[in-house]
């Protein structure tokens, strides 16, 4: 008996005739027969007579052989030849007419039964009826489902019908490896990044079966379903998150423009051909403008989330197709255009870029007069550019930050320069509410940035901004020089020596404890930042002299430790070490106990040393002062330029102001300080190798001073007065005899090469800032109130052409030292000098306003102000019992309205006159007073610091007659 042929060599079918049956019919088939236990041993099934699979196969425990029969000879050689142990399953296309109806006597139900794929669907899904729509798909589907169907089958659909997007859902789950409820775009994306899963994908999957799970997922995921699965097919699937990245730059949208439509030009051509580029990795797709605008949408909030994970291999791997995104750019030349990218970090740069080239072009040539030099059209240039810039998510916070002072900067020197300051006072007070500012920020711009174009802007506006400072340190060195020399009394002017009586007393006095501590080496431009970390959650108060501006203390001269700090500590002019300080001190405040920075080292485990804490909780102790050398330290070898004093960074001033909650906080130093130059510094001759910001006078300088036409050729250098040096002689003159030689320019030093500076005549070491804190009680201390916003306007946002020059944050109003308590024994007293020498002039750049005021309203803002505080419906909204004040909420609103209906919180609080800590609740109860019926018509911005205003909305909810 010969063997029936186990492989078919039959050409295809022609058209009209069977298809090929699939294996996974014939076993259902098959198995369906069996059941029906007929009591025949072959069955035959209509289909063409092609086989390719196994021979023999098993159906439960049941061994059957399949045999192609083109012939009926072909059939009953099969039947004559069928082992014992074995049934038949005979594959042909011939009716039964032709087979004859002896050889059909032989088979079940004796004739050859039809092979329905769609019945074997049924099957399949547990014998539940069919949705009809299914049949009219391609035939691809019940064939697909059939090859592909799990070990353990296909669930079973949740009702009584098998639906078109469940037979679907589940084949295409199954083909990709994902659960079913992930087929969006999110987990499309998700799959893309499983190589393995799209090799077995690609590998398995017919082409037709392809086309069809594609075209499902159009219909599931969205417009991103063809690019996805097409780049899977041409080999680049893992490709498809970095290149969404690139989508926003390969089709941008700006307004005005078709979506997807390329920019003219030389970057719309750039543009075009990397898009050309680009294709081969879709399989010669071209995206449209919907397609690759949804691509970017998933793709971005895909890798929004990866960075965003608290999972390290989730971000790493965000982060790798972030950089692959890069990489792409780079093999299809889009670098140069990546600045459109809201997320590559290569956008950082070209953005910067963008930023440092509109600084640069708003600056003024070299040799242009120095006030109002630059443009309203240039700064609003530099605006829009830094603007652009924050919108990048990727961007550095500390390139960010540098910007921002950057831009700061360029907004103080658009102001006029204003009239030089009269009296030594407003130029104190003019470091104090402006300079200080202008100083913290100029030693970000300072410090640079790494990338060469915005080294070589910053470097530029470094330039404009010294040119200017070093005009107001030659101001104030000239009026420190007088008035030194006058030795008038100082009436509201507060110097070191007048702190203990003026301000510490006057605690002590209102029964209140306090802890002073003194802050080696701390400028104006270092407490503003200290002040801002102690006041950020609203822990510490800060208070003012009546609410007004801060006030800042003259050094004595020269400005070392050995002179102001001892002078500070002994209440009167003095020069000592920590003996004579501690001394001195316990001496004027009896209990009092003055700590140096050995004393408050603890042991292991310990932030503050017991017996520290101690005198800090003993109500028997009126004052303990506190001497804190971190930033001092940093001078010799640190980073004081790039340092942010904060309680972070000096953990000191944290960790005493956590025990000391009970007693109100005086923060002062003794001097301030100027931090090396690098390249830019100057070496002059006749220090002591010692002192590097001062030195001694001999004769021949005093009468270079004196006689400017005097004949100097045989005066050493040292003897002569250099530029940048001044003469300062008299009673505050604690060194060098009385008569010094004192720098203002502050690249100057006379010693060695250190980090930092400090001794000289320049604002920023001779001034120094005066803070105060309380932990709750803002009637802490009689004639000192909350504080305002002590930042000046540009420092907050973009100057507008309404606002005032120098107003928010500047001033020069009441200093807040109160009067002189009676002098020393031995010391007679000084006539006081006219309020003229010490009064703030009536300067630009010094206002005097302590909340200054708002650029008046149009009369539209005006009128509707007026209305709405007259309306019935205000008037049953105000809460008596927390009533905000009308003047109050028509100053904010007219700030508001005067921004279009946005404004910061900290310029929302500074020209509405309202106390910095306050402006949080203040605006609170303002939502509250405007929100009718919930209808937000004042929010807070997602940036959580600007104040949004919908004057539609207000005029609708109030009924203020206005139209929209």
């Amino acid at each position: 008996m010969t063997a029936a042929p186990t492989r078919s060599t039959a050409t295809p079918t022609p058209p009209g005739r069977p298809d090929a049956v699939r294996p996974d019919a014939v076993r259902r088939k098959v198995a369906a027969w069996l059941k029906e236990d007929d009591g025949t041993d072959a069955i035959a099934l209509r289909a063409a007579p092609v086989w390719d699979s196994d021979a023999v196969i098993v159906v439960g425990r049941v061994r059957l052989r399949v045999v192609a029969c083109p012939t009926p000879l072909a059939a009953r050689a099969a039947l004559h030849d069928r082992a014992d142990d074995e049934k038949l399953v005979l594959l042909t296309d011939l009716p039964d007419a032709v087979l004859g109806d002896g050889l059909l006597a032989h088979l079940s139900r004796q004739s050859v039964r039809s092979v329905n794929a769609w019945e074997l669907v049924r099957q399949m899904f547990g014998g539940v009826r069919l949705d009809p729509s299914l049949p009219t798909d391609r035939r691809w589907l019940p064939a697909a489902l059939a090859d592909h169907a799990p070990v353990d089958g296909w669930p079973t659909p949740p009702g009584t019908i098998l639906t078109r997007d469940h037979a679907l859902r589940c084949l295409t789950a199954e083909l990709l490896g994902v659960d079913r409820d992930q087929l969006d775009a999110s987990g499309l994306l998700q799959w893309t990044t499983d190589a393995q899963a799209q090799q077995r994908f690609t590998d398995r999957v017919a082409a037709d079966v392809a086309d069809g799970i594609t075209a499902y997922l159009r219909d599931v995921a969205g417009p991103i379903a063809e690019p996805v699965m097409a780049a899977v097919r041409a080999g680049h699937g893992v490709d498809v998150i970095p290149i969404g990245l690139l989508a926003e730059v390969l089709w941008p949208t700006p307004a005005g423009r078709p979506a997807g439509a390329a920019a003219s030009g030389p970057a719309g051509v750039e543009v075009a051909v990397a898009r050309t580029r680009l294709e081969p990795r879709f399989g010669a797709l071209r995206m449209t403008p919907v397609q690759a605008a949804a691509l970017h949408d998933a793709a971005d909030a895909w890798v929004a989330r990866a960075l965003d994970s608290d999972d390290d291999m989730v971000r790493q791997q965000g982060l790798r197709l972030v950089r692959r995104a890069e990489a792409i750019a780079a093999d299809i030349e889009l670098t140069s255009q990546l600045a459109a990218s809201s997320l590559l970090p290569a956008g950082v740069t070209w953005r910067l870029r963008a930023f440092a080239a509109a600084v640069h072009a708003a600056l003024p040539p070299p040799g242009a007069p120095a006030a109002g030099t630059v443009t309203t059209a240039g700064l609003s240039r530099a605006e829009a550019a830094f603007k652009r810039l924050t919108e990048h998510r990727a961007a550095d916070q500390g390139r960010r930050t540098t910007a921002h002072m950057a831009l700061r900067l360029l907004r103080w020197l658009s102001r006029p320069a204003g009239q030089p300051p009269r009296t030594l006072y407003a130029a104190l007070q003019r470091q104090v509410t402006v300079d200080g500012w202008v100083d913290r920020a100029r030693l970000d711009v300072f410090a640079g940035d790494v990338d060469p174009e915005v080294a070589e802007a910053y470097q530029a506006l470094h330039r404009a901004v010294d040119a200017r400072r070093a005009r107001h340190d030659e101001q104030f060195a000239g009026l420190l020089a007088e008035a030194t020399r006058a030795d008038a009394e100082p009436g509201r002017m507060l110097r070191v020596e007048d702190v203990l009586d003026r301000v510490v007393a006057p605690i002590l006095d209102a029964g209140r404890q306090a802890l002073l501590l003194v802050m080696d080496g701390m400028g104006v431009a270092a407490a503003t930042e200290l002040a801002e970390s102690l006041t950020r959650d609203g822990s510490w108060i800060e208070l003012t002299q009546a609410g007004g501006p801060r006030a800042g203390v003259l050094a004595a001269l020269p400005t070392v430790t050995e002179a102001s700090r001892c002078s500070l500590l002994s209440g009167q002019l003095a020069v000592g070490d920590r003996q004579t300080e501690q001394s001195a001190f316990e001496g004027r405040f009896t209990g009092g106990r003055l700590l140096h920075k050995n004393s408050l080292r603890a042991g292991a485990g310990a932030a503050i040393d017991p017996e520290v804490r101690a005198a800090i909780d003993d109500p028997a102790v009126p004052v303990v002062a506190a001497v804190v050398n971190t930033i001092d330290d940093s001078l010799g070898y640190g980073e004081p330029g790039s340092t942010v004093w904060g309680q972070d960074t000096v953990p000191a001033v944290r960790d005493l102001l956590a025990v000391a909650r009970h007693r109100v906080v005086v923060i002062v130093s003794d001097h301030g300080h100027v931090v090396d130059r690098g390249p830019e510094a100057v070496t002059l001759p006749g220090g002591d190798g010692q002192n590097n910001r001062w030195r001694p006078v001999t004769s021949s300088t005093t009468d270079s001073t004196t006689d400017s036409t005097a004949d100097s050729s045989g005066d050493s250098a040292s003897d002569r007065l250099g530029d940048g040096e001044t003469v300062v002689t008299g009673r505050r003159v604690l060194l060098g005899g009385g008569t010094v030689v004192l720098p203002w320019r502050e690249e100057l030093r006379y010693g060695p090469r250190k980090a930092g500076y400090h001794g000289g005549a320049a604002p920023a070491e001779a001034v120094i800032p005066l803070l105060m804190f309380t932990a709750g009680n803002e009637e802490s201390v009689p004639d000192w109130q909350p504080a305002p916003v002590a930042s000046p306007d540009w420092w907050r946002e973009p100057v507008s052409s309404t606002a005032q020059p120098g107003t928010g944050g500047g001033g020069g109003g009441r200093s807040g030292t109160g009067g002189r308590r009676a002098g020393k024994g031995g010391q007679s007293a000084k006539p006081v000098q006219t309020e003229q020498l010490f009064d703030v002039p009536a300067d630009p750049q010094q206002p005097t306003a302590a909340a200054p005021p708002v650029a008046a309203p149009a009369d539209a803002d005006r009128a509707l102000i007026d209305r709405l505080l007259a309306s019935e419906r205000y008037a049953q909204r105000r809460n008596p019992r927390t009533p905000l004040d009308d003047d109050r909420v028509a100053a904010l609103l007219r700030v508001l309205l005067a921004g279009n209906g946005r404004a910061g919180l900290e310029t929302l609080a500074a020209q509405a006159g309202v106390p910095a800590h306050r402006i949080q609740g203040t605006v609170t109860a303002l939502r509250r007073l405007l929100q009718v019926e919930g209808y937000p018509v004042l929010t807070i911005d997602a940036d959580g610091q600007t104040v949004v205003l919908d004057r539609p909305l207000l005029v609708e909810q109030f009924d203020l007659g206005e139209s929209s």
